[in-house]
């Protein structure tokens, strides 16, 4: 196995808008590795994601004057949401500002933003330990070679499967889901998005989108029969006129929903985490961008005086964050209960009427 000598500052576990936007940053002052499996090549790793950019989120990149290029954007965009209530029959829609972009394509843009100086290794980090004053992290190459790397500091953006975070704070326990989604041939009319719940199939949510082309159905269920639980909300959606056929691409992975504020961990000591890594994931819509964005800068800006005292001054800047995903706890009975949902959707409060819906 080989080894780099050479001692890093900080080595970054996975360039997602967590781990890109931290190391754009933080290789102005520091000597940064970054350490990502996605390339552009066919098979490469892509995070099942339904693609959508919030406001928070776009928020977030105007504060760098960022400017999204064509290629991350996808036909159509979008402006409202149809929310089904699978339990009750309930449909209604509404408005929201999303922009409709390619995930993968987003999240190289990001990567591509990362200064030369920065150290950008294409592989899978697979073992990460302390050695001395510092960590040894053990990685698989795209080539298949194992190689190790050294850095003072290590910063998990490793997402809702974080190495990292099981490593060094194995006792933060969060609440975890399997996030699956199928890509289709589209053939609807009317290109949508959607927002799904049923009770009898997931106490989370589901999702459709529409992208060049291609349908997009996906959902966060609980780990056990997950699958068989995705398969049975299908059906029960094509009642509701979704037209799946025959999927072109399944993809899955981990995905986080905090119910507690103890659900986060911004890191200890030289030990850092940032993203959904953290914890920092919307409980009620699943959002990542923003929260994502928003840490990786307040980590960067943590580090700027030097690594002493970093880790407190990292939970510091965090706290308006986790504040907030807190009182977006408060806001999940709403959407998650049956009988609220029931009573939200009938009210019809912050729903719009399409032109020609009777009412």
């Amino acid at each position: 196995m080989g080894l780099s000598q050479d001692m890093y500052d900080i080595a970054v576990v996975g360039a997602g808008p967590a781990g890109a936007t931290f190391a754009r940053l933080a290789a102005a002052q520091y000597r940064v590795l970054v350490l990502d499996r996605k390339t552009d090549a066919p098979g490469s790793f892509h995070k099942p994601c339904g693609g959508l950019l919030s406001p928070d989120a776009q928020k977030a990149l105007s504060r760098f004057d960022l400017t999204l290029p064509k290629e991350v954007l996808v036909d159509p965009q979008i402006f409202s949401v149809k929310t089904i209530d699978l339990a009750t029959g309930l449909t209604r829609h509404y408005q929201r500002f999303y922009a409709n972009l390619d995930r993968h394509k987003f999240d190289r843009w990001l990567q591509s933003l990362i200064p030369p100086q920065a150290d950008c290794v294409t592989g899978q980090c697979t073992a990460v330990k302390r050695d001395g004053d510092g960590f040894r992290l053990s990685c698989r190459l795209a080539d298949g070679a194992m190689r190790e790397y050294r850095a003072r500091a290590l910063v998990g953006a490793d997402g809702a499967g974080s190495l990292v975070r099981r490593a060094f704070f194995p006792q933060k326990q969060i609440r975890r889901y399997v996030a699956i989604q199928q890509w289709f041939p589209e053939t609807h009319r009317s290109p949508f998005y959607s927002c799904v719940f049923d009770p009898e199939t997931s106490d989370c949510c589901s999702w459709s989108i529409s992208k060049d082309h291609y349908f997009i159905f996906g959902g966060a269920f609980a780990p056990k029969g997950c699958r068989e639980s995705f398969e049975r909300q299908k059906e029960k959606l094509k009642a509701f006129g979704f037209q799946f056929g025959e999927p072109l691409r399944t993809e899955a992975c981990q995905v986080l929903r905090p119910s507690s504020p103890r659900a986060f961990c911004t890191g200890e000591g030289d030990v850092f985490l940032i993203g959904e890594a953290a914890g920092f994931i919307s409980p009620s819509s699943l959002e990542g961008f923003s929260w994502a964005i928003q840490s990786g800068t307040m980590l960067a800006e943590a580090l700027a005086p030097g690594f002493a005292g970093a880790a407190a001054r990292y939970r510091r800047k965090t706290r308006a964050l986790r504040v907030r995903l807190t009182g977006k706890m408060l806001k999940c009975p709403f959407m998650y209960r049956p009988a609220l949902r029931r009573l939200v959707m009938e009210s019809g409060v912050g729903s719009i009427r399409l032109y020609g819906e009777k009412k």
